[in-house]
């Protein structure tokens, strides 16, 4: 059987450059690898993101990656990572995930998934934007809807925030911003500026609301069953691909911000927003999620120490 491994952004992206590294150094390997194939954005082919998380966990692919949001309805721990205002050190947040926290999560993910998680991306922070006026509080924010993703949690922290927060799939984003269904919308500035949404939505409010994560994964079943010497080689390339996507993403929101300033756009930074009244808008999602089991270990940072569930 070949290999396959998928994504759902463009050429433009930083993962699709990561996911061709990647694969590449697997390929060079040669024996199983030398056939891998990979397509790097399957909702241009009108496939759903969700399909291909699908397709990954059935063992139908062998590669991808993944916003972990999308899998936290199913592993209760991975909502850790995706807790509102929590994660504003990025060189912490990542020292965690590659700690025991890290480990903790992906036998999570184990044991709970058909996925094992081969590395800790970065989705860098995200922030709103809408075609409708400049949000600086969640006063303003109210009467927007929003798209984000497929998320509880996500969605529960952004109408704490004053939004009315809905979900679509990653291929139908743009044409919900377009047609104007919502008026709002989360990403990474590297999304917003990808997905060309700046042409609908002129107001961007630099909330950094959640530290994205993603997870590379690949169906567990399918990583047990290789030799030794496969798993070997998969393991360190994977290892290096997260190294570098890190090392892109940690430029990418300055290349954003000089490319929003040649657009014609509003930008409100944080000095332009009651940061303050939004992370009081989200204090009882952070008290929920860290109350959960009353089992906890303990992911620490110099800049938070807080409780993860582990079951």
């Amino acid at each position: 059987m070949s290999l396959c491994a998928g994504g759902y952004q463009g050429q433009a992206s930083i993962l699709t450059a990561s996911m061709h590294e990647l694969c590449a150094t697997l390929i060079a390997q040669g024996g199983p690898w030398a056939g891998l194939v990979f397509t790097p954005n399957v909702t241009a082919q009108g496939e759903s993101a969700q399909s291909l998380f699908d397709s990954v966990e059935q063992g139908r692919r062998h590669l991808c990656y993944m916003a972990s949001g999308y899998l936290s309805h199913r592993v209760s721990e991975l909502n850790i990572l995706d807790l509102p205002f929590a994660h504003a050190q990025r060189e912490a947040f990542f020292d965690a995930l590659d700690a025991q926290g890290g480990v903790a999560l992906a036998e999570a993910v184990a044991r709970k998934t058909g996925f094992r998680v081969l590395g800790f991306w970065d989705n860098g922070q995200r922030h709103v934007t809408n075609a409708v006026r400049p949000v600086r509080s969640p006063t303003d924010a109210q009467g927007l809807r929003l798209r984000t993703l497929d998320s509880a949690l996500y969605r529960r922290s952004l109408q704490a925030m004053g939004f009315e927060a809905m979900t679509c799939d990653v291929k139908d984003l743009v044409s919900w911003v377009a047609q104007g269904v919502v008026h709002a919308q989360e990403n990474p500035l590297t999304n917003y500026l990808g997905f060309e949404l700046w042409r609908h939505h002129r107001y961007v409010s630099l909330t950094g609301h959640f530290r994205g994560a993603l997870l590379l994964v690949c169906p567990e079943h399918w990583y047990q069953a290789l030799p030794r010497e496969h798993q070997d080689q998969l393991n360190q390339a994977a290892a290096q691909a997260t190294q570098r996507q890190r090392e892109r993403a940690a430029g990418e929101d300055a290349r954003a911000l000089q490319r929003l300033s040649e657009l014609d756009i509003e930008l409100l930074g944080p000095n332009d927003l009651d940061l303050t009244a939004f992370q009081h808008s989200v204090r009882d999602v952070q008290r929920d999620v860290l109350q959960t089991d009353r089992k906890s270990t303990r992911l620490n940072s110099s800049h938070i120490t807080i409780s993860y569930a582990v079951f």
